[in-house]
């Protein structure tokens, strides 16, 4: 589930704006009101390439990329990068200063031991930031997730990379999967009030490449996870944070899961089962069975890193624990995020993140 952390005293002193910050509702503000935005609604005919880039019109929308590695020795390792944008207003983009576009940067590593994460912020219109087709090409800064694929599918063959003080990662990506709408063909409902987003994912990344971490470097390969979501609105003012679950099944499946909290009431439960030939399966609460068990103490707070999932309709019966229970993204909006291991029915790798705590 990929709605992501929006702090809007953040964006207006990016934009330059001096009106106060709007109280925030929801998750970072992710639920407050954005009627002059546009809605999301059932029955979208997505296209692609057109939907891998940018959406006028919604609010926020994100490009993320989650990738579970192994070296040589079989050492473990985690890698997050994520762009997002963030529309000050509902109106076209612009160029140049007239730009009403925010862009946020998060890329991040992982090991058994060690966890570091970055972050990079930058105005829309003036080249520092965005999003491009016909080369697909995602960028902030020196950060990149840019196609070299010849064909018609620009997600073929892709390059990653980031770089921090800490660690960089050059990574490739290739996949000859279909991508998967996640939901009811797309639409992603996260509340019994509506709140969507649209939402689609390729699961069937393979990545390989170098990763550095403290000057160490490592030769990597596994699998990884693309998500692509956009919305205008996709909380409720109640919901305080979610649960999301990528997994990679020794299988050859994929599942995706989603827990949204709330404040007062039961949690919105649903998820995705996506079998080895990319045929989805839309899962509602009474297919999942989702219990957090073990608890860690992470930057001050009780979090759970051990969890037990069941899907009795696909005989799944697994447990999944943190590979580090310290993955905590201490940035300007904190949340825990990093890679976890299964065992039980299947086994496999994936990815947990976990925000409002």
């Amino acid at each position: 589930m990929r709605i992501k952390r929006w702090a809007w005293l953040v964006v207006a002193l990016l934009a330059g704006c001096d009106q106060p910050a709007p109280v925030e509702k929801g998750f970072a503000g992710l639920g407050n009101q954005a009627t002059a935005f546009t809605p999301v609604v059932p029955g979208r005919v997505f296209s692609f390439p057109a939907d891998h880039g940018p959406h006028d019109g919604f609010r926020i929308e994100w490009w993320y990329v989650t990738a579970n590695l192994k070296d040589e020795q079989g050492r473990e390792f985690g890698v997050q990068w994520t762009l997002f944008r963030s529309a000050l207003k509902a109106t076209p983009e612009a160029t140049g200063w007239a730009s009403q576009t925010i862009w946020l940067g998060h890329a991040a590593v992982t090991s058994a031991s060690v966890h570091h994460a970055a972050e990079r912020y930058a105005r829309g219109g003036v080249g520092h930031a965005g999003v491009s087709l016909a080369p697909f090409n995602a960028w902030i800064d020196d950060w990149r997730f840019s196609s070299q694929a010849t064909g018609t599918d620009p997600l073929a063959d892709l390059q990653l990379s980031a770089r921090d003080k800490a660690f960089s990662y050059q990574l490739r990506l290739t996949s000859n999967g279909p991508l998967v709408l996640q939901g009811d063909k797309g639409f992603s409902q996260k509340s019994e009030q509506g709140q969507a987003s649209y939402y689609y994912s390729q699961p069937f990344f393979q990545a390989s490449g170098l990763l550095e971490i403290d000057g160490e470097r490592f030769q990597v390969r596994g699998p990884a996870w693309l998500d692509r979501e956009w919305s205008s609105q996709p909380l409720t003012a109640n919901q305080s944070g979610w649960d999301w679950f990528s997994l990679h099944l020794d299988s050859g499946d994929q599942v995706m899961l989603y827990r949204m909290r709330q404040k007062d009431g039961e949690p919105y439960l649903t998820g995705t089962w996506i079998d080895a030939q990319g045929q989805a399966q839309m899962l509602s609460a009474d297919d999942i069975l989702l219990t957090p068990q073990d608890t860690a103490k992470v930057a001050g707070r009780t979090m759970p890193v051990r969890w037990s999932i069941r899907i009795p309709g696909k005989h799944l019966d697994i447990v999944i624990i943190a590979l580090n229970p310290k993955a905590w993204m201490d940035l300007r909006i904190p949340y825990w995020e990093g890679p976890v291991r299964l065992s039980g029915s299947h086994g496999g790798q994936g990815y947990l993140e976990m925000t409002g705590y």
